[in-house]
């Protein structure tokens, strides 16, 4: 696991889209298979890449796919996928037919196995385990990641891509990415900031497998975490 600590927020999504920039031009000949989390972190690094990045990305080169979504509309405003076609996606005219959103209109359950058996017939597998490039990770103030709160600990260990899950602070109905794709992408990120996860981050650093997030972090390939110095704290 490596740490990358920047001063604030806003420098550390730059460091991040550097990196994920910089990794792209490195290989001119491949294709990019890439999952993308939600949060107001992620989206002030939407907004930075939409204005800032959009002439040096190669995004035909890119894949977009996405972490976990909530089961709304795309078109509310809690949407992961609504949010970063909002941000991103339709500043720089990212082709459609790269782009593999999440349909939170549609049952958790059915859309959970819809999108299982579009991210295996898309991304390249490995022993049938779909394998991303890069997983963009969050980590809430509970240690949850990928919409997969504690408690919820068996999704890690599920044999689908993609299960239902419920947000157990409010009822919402999500899906969200499990364990297996989790663990075998070739660069699993998390991108955290802000004072209110400098205990996570510690745990994450420092503890056994006290959640999701700690989990995921512990057993995962390869793992780099994005921090600001308020996240870092501890």
């Amino acid at each position: 696991m490596r740490s990358y600590i920047y001063p604030t927020a806003i420098e550390t999504a730059h460091a991040l889209i550097r990196s994920l920039v910089g990794m792209m031009n490195d290989e001119p000949g491949r294709t990019f298979y890439l999952a993308f989390s939600g949060g107001s972190t992620p989206s002030l690094m939407f907004d930075i890449w939409a204005n800032e990045y959009k002439e040096v990305t190669p995004w035909p080169r890119m894949r977009i796919y996405w972490v976990d979504e909530r089961c709304v509309p795309a078109e509310d405003c809690e949407s992961n996928y609504g949010t970063m076609r909002r941000l991103l996606l339709d500043k720089v005219e990212m082709p459609g037919e790269y782009v593999y959103p999440i349909c939170g209109a549609n049952s958790p359950e059915k859309e959970a196995e819809a999108y299982s058996a579009r991210v295996r017939s898309t991304v390249p597998l490995r022993v049938d385990v779909p394998v991303f490039d890069v997983v963009l990770l969050g980590a809430g103030d509970d240690g949850h990641t990928s919409s997969i709160f504690p408690g919820q600990e068996h999704l890690l260990s599920s044999l689908h891509p993609y299960e239902a899950s419920v947000n157990p602070y409010n009822g919402q109905k999500r899906v969200a990415m499990t364990g297996s794709p989790l663990f075998a992408a070739r660069r699993l990120v998390f991108l955290i900031t802000g004072k209110s996860k400098a205990d996570v981050v510690r745990d994450m650093l420092d503890s056994g497998d006290t959640g999701p997030a700690a989990y995921v972090a512990h057993h995962a390939e390869d793992v780099e975490l994005f921090l600001d110095t308020q996240a870092a704290g501890q």
